[in-house]
């Protein structure tokens, strides 16, 4: 909350500053809100000075994926299907968070349909990724991202399904939630995966992510997959002491043809927990090896339900990478689907009997750094690579935080990953936020180099 007069405009004033500044380069933003966002921004600073609160985000600036409705504003997918759409409606979260205080100045770019990392639609071109302008920034969700990195927004919503918010998180070296499975509603969102697909939280620090999933978080009866679970207070606890909190360490799969960058930020990562009171294990998890393949399975057949009429039609308004990588999955059969639930279920207990004895998991969030967008691997290859880690906890439908944890010798960001058991979101964010009060790496900002 900004108290000082005229503090709301004036931070949303620098951040359109870095809009025109960094935009044009990194392809964040697909639209702007500004005329609107600077009325709500002068009103909030008002009601500052009148002593008046609009809640527990007062004044926050917001950038929304565009896969997230928002009404009045053009929502496509990154599509061309569906470009000239305004929702007369916002999204039930996006309706929570103005409720709350917060600002939306516009939408942020994504892979076509959600359905990729390198975070190129047909609509906008290629997204890039702040620290390096040749590398992608992550996917689906990598406008989000970009937009928090560079200054043109406090806050972001992101989307996940196999890894769509803390992939673009890790890689553009900000703090990304995804939550449990049902935990916060998608009602309005765009869909990948409707057992698999949940809206997520993006902002610089743990403490901000805490702070709107907070507000997004409650059962809503218009989300099939909704969940009414209760869901404590925790804010006035998320300073509290992590000592004591058990972090398992897979042995297994997470670290293998790991990045040598990332293996040292992983170990500093570890050794930092340790000082903070945490207790370190190793544990093996049977099953990590396959679950990317099962993951793809289910997500791949349900985009193409979701997408049964467009894949009938013609080719002409997809874009070429994100049709290559649909059309994998019009060779999966019923059976094949079947195998992967059987396996998610076997998997999740596998999970289960992991936290009890854990209660977070600690991984790298990519074990590569920001592949060049040039590369030669199909959007499918690329995507399976970034999302290695990513998809296993999909799977599993855990919640998952990626915190900024180090960066490479080229300058590249990188992010750890904190899994929970189901519900334990908070814990996630009181060890994000424990780890963030005493390393500095999620207050790095990319400098832009023009010339």
């Amino acid at each position: 909350m900004t108290t000082s007069p005229g503090a709301t405009r004036d931070n949303l004033e620098r951040q359109l500053e870095a809009y025109q500044a960094w935009n044009g380069h990194v392809g964040a933003m697909m639209a702007m809100n500004t005329e609107a966002a600077r009325r709500e921004a002068d009103a909030a600073d008002q009601a500052a000075t009148n002593g008046q609160w609009h809640g527990l985000l007062h004044g926050m600036t917001l950038a929304v994926k565009d896969n997230i409705d928002t009404a009045g504003l053009e929502t496509t997918n990154g599509s061309l299907f569906f470009t000239g759409r305004i929702p007369n409606t916002d999204a039930t979260v996006v309706s929570r968070l103005k409720r709350a205080g917060a600002i939306v100045t516009g939408k942020a770019t994504l892979h076509e349909f959600a359905f990729g990392v390198r975070s190129y639609n047909p609509v906008v071109g290629q997204a890039r990724n702040p620290y390096d302008l040749e590398c992608i920034p992550g996917g689906s969700s990598g406008g989000s991202a970009i937009a928090i990195a560079t200054g043109m927004a406090d806050a972001a919503l992101g989307t996940d399904t196999g890894g769509s918010v803390r992939i673009p998180a890790s890689l553009n070296g900000v703090t990304g939630l995804r939550p449990t499975l049902g935990r916060i509603p998608n009602t309005g969102s765009f869909p990948v995966s409707a057992t698999h697909d949940t809206i997520g939280p993006m902002a610089r620090s743990a403490a901000d992510v805490a702070r709107l999933f907070a507000v997004m978080a409650g059962y809503d009866n218009a989300d099939p997959i909704s969940e009414a679970r209760p869901l404590e207070n925790f804010l006035p606890r998320l300073a509290d002491s992590i000592e004591g909190i058990r972090i398992a360490v897979p042995k297994n799969y997470y670290f293998d043809n790991l990045d040598p960058d990332i293996a040292t930020a992983m170990d500093a990562a570890r050794k930092t927990f340790e000082s903070l009171g945490a207790y370190i294990t190793e544990i093996e998890l049977p099953g990590a090896e396959e679950a990317l393949d099962h993951l793809v399975v289910i997500i791949f057949s349900d985009a193409c339900q979701v997408h049964a009429d467009r894949l009938e039609g013609s080719d002409d308004k997809w874009g070429a990478q994100t049709i290559e990588r649909m059309r994998i999955a019009l060779k999966f059969t019923s059976r094949d689907y079947a195998a992967a639930l059987r396996a998610k279920e076997a998997w999740q207990r596998t999970l289960a009997n992991a936290f009890a004895e854990a209660d977070i998991l600690l991984t790298p969030t990519v074990p590569q750094l920001a592949p060049p967008i040039e590369d030669n691997k199909s959007l499918y290859e690329t995507t399976t690579r970034v999302g290695a880690n990513t998809y296993a906890g999909a799977l599993g439908t855990l919640p998952g935080l990626s915190v900024p944890c180090g960066v490479s010798k080229g300058g590249l960001p990188i992010g750890m990953q904190l899994e929970a058991k189901w519900w334990n979101e908070p814990m996630l964010l009181r060890a994000g936020h424990a780890f963030q009060q005493v390393t500095d790496w999620h207050l790095r900002r990319p400098v832009l180099l023009e010339g």
